[in-house]
């Protein structure tokens, strides 16, 4: 690799890897000392093509998650069987893994803008900014710069914008889905919420079990399925569904019940 190469975005690869590096050997422990992760569908990710896929996900930290999942990508691609073990896979991570992130989150400080660099996309949330509700116009840019980095590798997202359980699906991923025509593939993790605090950075509690499953790919007809059923299925293969909140507590059910037309009406990404 040439030393002043670039990925489409302008960031030397050799100080990506650099990052990527020296986080996951920092963050390595959290997910195999402290607690325990555990893994399923490794081979499914061995199966991929190198660029063109959109993995979907829930959201319970605002960086643990993505470590986690930069941790077992370069793993499996490194032959290891649902399993983080032994931290060499590190070495030579694949490096055009990007997540889609919220720009005030990614300059909120040096560490974050050293997550930046390892792989963000970032991007205005229409819907919220600096503790507030919004609403505003999303940004040809930003979806420019998410289609761009599906073009050019793998791209993490989370398609409820948000680290609460159960709230709507933000219509967008499904509009970036039809216009871009990734491979969808869906994952459900858990455990997070439980061992980290909100941000992913510190430890809550140790001794417990995360887990992360790898589903195959979405079946998607990109050209004949409307937006609504996208948002459906999305919801189901990433476990945020109404029919599983027999998973929350009874307050929570209900919480979520009042709450939900509200937040339809601001969390909209695009218009349609």
């Amino acid at each position: 690799m040439p030393l002043f190469k670039r990925n489409p975005f302008g960031h030397l690869l050799f100080l990506k890897k650099m990052i990527i590096r020296i986080f996951g050997i920092i963050s390595h422990g959290r997910y195999r000392k402290f607690n325990n992760l555990n893994i399923e569908g490794s081979e499914i990710l061995r199966n991929l093509p190198d660029k063109n896929v959109l993995f979907i996900s829930n959201h319970q930290t605002y960086f643990a998650d993505v470590a986690a999942m930069f941790h077992v990508f370069n793993a499996s691609l490194s032959g290891r069987e649902d399993s983080i073990k032994n931290i060499g896979y590190i070495w030579n991570p694949k490096l055009n893994i990007y997540f889609v992130a919220a720009g005030e989150t990614m300059k909120s400080g040096l560490l974050p803008k050293l997550f930046a660099y390892a792989g963000s996309v970032s991007i205005d949330r229409t819907w919220r900014s600096a503790g507030k509700d919004v609403k505003r116009q999303v940004k040809n840019s930003d979806i420019s710069n998410i289609g761009k980095a599906i073009k050019d590798g793998w791209v993490i997202t989370f398609p409820q914008g948000t680290t609460t359980p159960f709230k709507p699906i933000r219509r967008g991923t499904a509009h970036i889905i039809k216009t871009f025509k990734p491979i969808v593939v869906p994952i459900v993790i858990d455990g997070f919420r439980r061992s980290f605090d909100k941000k992913g950075l510190n430890i809550k509690r140790k001794n417990v079990l995360q887990s992360m499953v790898i589903k195959e790919p979405l079946e998607i007809d990109y050209d004949n399925e409307d937006i609504a059923e996208i948002v459906t299925k999305i919801e189901y293969a990433i476990e945020q569904h109404p029919s599983f909140l027999k998973v929350l507590s009874p307050e929570e059910a209900e919480e979520y019940l009042k709450t939900e037309e509200e937040l339809n009406k601001k969390r909209t990404f695009w218009k349609s």
